[in-house]
């Protein structure tokens, strides 16, 4: 809200992966009338079938939004400000020829690497704001960040902002299946119930051929034994005997439940999208 003011339009990310789930409503109210562009992120790894639907749902009516992909996002998204901007009788009055954009959207969904991505293709120079794979890498508001010379443009990265509280347990689900919400705060084995479940919901069997199951199965077990035997995920266990200490080889079933999670989002288990 302290932020919003200072800006002439927003770019609102979201996860190609959830479309609809990875919005929050909070910042969308904030946004008002103002110009916002939504960039779905992330859309070689979201099903193809279902990419038509998920770019036009979920905007509020009357809003002056436009649509565009990461894949071409470079290419598209200074002209589209340009012009968001300029249409705009509210904001293209001002004196100033400089555009100043606050990035927003959850946590993880790729805010900095938008900024990065746009500096490297129009003043051909490195990252300026830290990247991860992991939620909270951006701790706080960092400074204005020049990514275009003609016309002068600047982007304000911004940590990932979660509503309060989450409309269902599914929202929250999708959410940290897309890296949002740190995995140990969920349980990486629920979390990979919970993909098996939606995966299977959708038809998508690409962990069948992956980890040589004979069929699709809804039993998470089953298929978090043959994780760890594809990807060697053993550990080592002391066993109290009669005898004394015994050291056991088994199968590390939290590991291998993180390798299922990490083979989802490297799009290993196919194109999914969640909503």
């Amino acid at each position: 809200q302290y932020l919003l003011p200072r800006q002439r339009t927003v770019t609102l990310l979201s996860s190609a992966h959830i479309p609809l789930s990875g919005r929050n409503p909070m910042l969308q109210e904030a946004l008002g009338i103002r110009p916002h562009i939504l960039v779905l992120n992330k859309m070689d790894l979201a099903d193809p079938r279902r990419q038509p639907v998920s770019t036009g749902a979920g905007l509020a009516p009357g809003h002056r939004a436009a649509v565009t992909a990461l894949l071409c996002v470079s290419l598209q998204i200074v002209p589209l400000v340009a012009k968001l901007v300029g249409n705009s009788p509210r904001y293209h009055r001002a004196e100033s020829t400089e555009y100043s954009i606050l990035v927003i959207g959850v946590p993880n969904v790729g805010k900095s690497s938008l900024i990065n991505s746009l500096r490297r293709l129009h003043l051909k120079k490195g990252k300026a704001t830290a990247v991860g794979g992991e939620p909270g890498i951006t701790k706080a508001v960092l400074t204005r960040i020049q990514v275009c010379e003609k016309p002068l443009m600047y982007l304000v990265d911004t940590p990932g902002v979660l509503p309060p509280k989450l409309g269902d347990v599914e929202t929250g689900m999708k959410l940290a299946l897309c890296g949002a919400i740190r995995d140990h705060l969920v349980g990486e084995d629920i979390m990979a119930d919970y993909l098996l479940y939606a995966l299977n919901k959708r038809q998508q069997f690409g962990y069948v051929r992956r980890y040589g199951l004979a069929e699709a199965c809804d039993n998470i077990e089953l298929v978090l034994r043959r994780v760890a035997l594809a990807q060697g995920r053993m550990q080592k266990v002391k066993v109290l005997t009669g005898t004394g200490n015994v050291n056991v080889t088994m199968l590390n079933y939290p590991a291998a439940a993180y390798e299922f999670l990490r083979d989802f989002r490297a799009g290993r288990l196919g194109r999914v999208t969640l909503d």
